[in-house]
Formats: structure tokens, C-alpha cells, sequence
């Protein structure tokens, strides 16, 4: 128990410094503030998720102490709650097949722990989904609790980034266009659903990191996924279509939805990359196909789009299923 408390309290140390680092208000600083979460993760995964609540929890008392009250709620509800059950349920396990562990012997043990059914990673994948929707929808409603002050309050803040006061000579002008206004219009309106998918990019991201991480390190006892064969539920699909519609709502629910099916949007994107590697398996090309495909969505970034469709098409009839039966069972060693 003393060992659970000391990982926790390290990890909250790290989790602190590394979300505090934005305050230095440097470009650099951007990387470490999305990987916050990290050690969190990497406590619950390879200790105990008692051992990432006290990290969370002591990180959002330090940050607390240190820059106010503000941030403790804004560490704890946004970065250290739901790191601490991401990794609470990516160890949650249930008996499955009970009949291997009646074997005796080393074959027996391995049995038994192969018979344990664990948290899908999919289920996984739509949990960092939603967390991550409602983080920045947590921080719409800190903006404004009604459409026109959200608008006002990004616009506000856009102006500020994208309009400086020059501060020169009192009484001086300085010319207006209208071309940032329509800038900082589009901004407004791109902001909450790009929010969401960046927050469930580095939720994803965060938690497959700690996960090899851990791995790596020996303390996982949860066998490593075949993240190839990840599937969602299919009322995630309809959530996707309920929230695409509720966002042509000109209303504070419609902002609220238009951040909720991006991100949903890019769990699909991710649905598209594990139906991808399971396509191509066989594939003399595959390295080739895999890497122009990460290459050009890290560059170019809308060929995600297409990855989107391919996850909901997925959904929809079982792309790999049908592919898995035209290639046919593995040929006998």
C-alpha cells in the first residue's frame, strides 16, 4: 500500500509539472501540456488505479496550491478523473472460458489466464471518446451557458490572439478589413469541434503509450490487444447520426453537438486504421500502404476523412469479416 501511495505521489508530481508547463506560454510547451495525463495512465496500468487516483488527486492539490483554484478544477475534472478510469477499465476482467483452467501444469496457468475476458479496447477507444467531448464541453459552459456568450467569449479571445493592441499613438487608428473578422468568424466555429478531436487524438494516444510503456517495463498484466480487430458498439453509430443532426441547431446544443460528433468522427478515423491493418494483412505492400497513409494524414491531415468512412462502412458490414473469409484459414505449419 505505502508502494501504491509513493508511485501516486511521483506520478502527481510528473501529471503536475507537465499540465503547469503552459503557463511558460511557449510553443514547447504545447507537447508536454497533451501528455499530462501520461503518468497518471502509467501508475493505474502498471500499479494500481488506487495508485493513479492519488496521482490525480495530489497533482490537482499542487497545481491547486501553486496557481489557484482554477486550475485544480481544471486538472482533476479534465486530465486526472478520467485518466484514473481509463486505466480502471482498461484492467477490468471478468472469468471467461473456465474449462482451460481445469488443466494442471504450466499449461494450466496459461489457460486460466487466457480464459480472463478484458475490457474490449474499443469500448476503451469510445470511452476516451466521450471523456474527451465532455471536457471540452465542460469548458464551453465555463465560457458561456448559452450559444451567443460562447460565441462572444471565443470571438474575444480569437480577437485578441489575431488583433493585438498595437498600443502606438493615443488617438491613432488603425485601419480595419474585414477579412480577420471573417477569420476569427470561422475560428469560432471551428474551435469546439477541433477541440474535441485533438482531445480524443491525445486521449488515445496517452493511453497507448502508457500501455507500451508498461508493457515494456514487465508490470502489464493485461495481455497486449490486437488493436486490429477493435470493434465498437453499434449505438455508437446512431449516437454519431443523433449529433451530426443536433449540430445544424443554432443553439448552444447545437455547439455542443458538433463537438461531440467530431470526436466521435475521429473514433471512426481510428475505427478506419485498425480496418486498415487488418486489410492489408498478407500485403507484400503493407509497409508501403501503411506508412503513405500515416504519412499523408500527418501531413495533409483531410485524408482522415476517408478513414472516418472506412470505420463506418466497417461498422455497416464487416469489412474485415468478409475479407478474413476470402482469404481463408492460415496454412498449416
Amino acid at each position: 500500500m505505502l508502494q501504491i501511495g509513493l508511485v501516486g505521489i511521483g506520478a502527481g508530481a510528473a501529471a503536475a509539472l507537465l499540465f503547469a508547463s503552459v503557463t511558460s506560454g511557449t510553443w514547447m510547451s504545447v507537447p508536454l501540456f497533451y501528455i499530462a495525463p501520461l503518468p497518471i495512465m502509467i501508475a493505474g496500468l502498471g500499479w494500481s488505479h488506487w495508485s493513479a487516483l492519488v496521482a490525480a488527486v495530489s497533482a490537482s492539490a499542487a497545481l491547486g496550491v501553486a496557481f489557484g483554484g482554477t486550475f485544480f478544477i481544471a486538472f482533476l475534472a479534465g486530465v486526472g478523473l478520467p485518466a484514473w478510469w481509463l486505466g480502471y477499465l482498461a484492467l477490468l476482467a471478468r472469468p471467461g472460458n473456465e474449462t482451460g483452467a481445469q488443466q494442471g501444469g504450466t499449461q494450466g496457468s496459461l489457460a486460466a489466464s487466457a480464459a480472463l475476458e478484458w475490457y474490449p479496447p474499443g469500448r476503451l477507444v469510445v470511452w476516451a471518446t466521450v471523456l474527451a467531448a465532455l471536457v471540452v464541453v465542460a469548458g464551453l459552459l465555463f465560457i458561456g451557458t448559452d450559444a451567443d456568450s460562447v460565441r462572444a467569449g471565443l470571438g474575444k479571445s480569437m480577437s485578441r490572439l489575431l488583433r493585438p493592441e498595437t498600443g502606438a499613438v493615443p488617438g491613432a487608428t488603425v485601419p480595419s478589413s474585414d477579412k480577420p473578422d471573417r477569420i476569427i468568424d470561422f475560428l469560432v466555429m471551428a474551435i469546439p469541434p477541433a477541440a474535441a478531436v485533438i482531445a480524443t487524438i491525445t486521449s488515445v494516444f496517452n493511453l497507448w503509450l502508457a500501455g507500451r510503456i508498461v508493457t515494456f517495463s514487465g508490470r502489464m498484466t493485461r495481455p497486449w490487444p490486437v488493436l486490429a480487430d477493435i470493434e465498437f458498439p453499434k449505438g455508437f453509430t446512431v449516437a454519431l447520426a443523433v449529433s451530426i443532426a443536433l449540430s445544424f441547431l443554432d443553439s448552444l446544443v447545437g455547439i455542443v453537438a458538433g463537438a461531440l460528433s467530431a470526436a466521435i468522427l475521429m473514433a471512426y478515423g481510428i475505427l478506419g486504421f485498425a480496418v486498415l491493418h487488418a486489410l492489408t494483412r498478407g500485403i507484400r505492400a503493407r509497409p508501403f500502404v501503411l506508412g503513405g497513409v500515416y504519412g499523408s494524414v500527418m501531413i495533409f491531415g483531410w485524408p482522415i476523412l476517408a478513414l472516418c468512412l472506412l470505420g463506418i462502412t466497417e461498422t455497416a458490414f464487416g469489412l474485415r469479416a468478409r475479407a478474413a473469409r476470402k482469404r481463408g484459414p492460415p496454412a498449416p505449419l
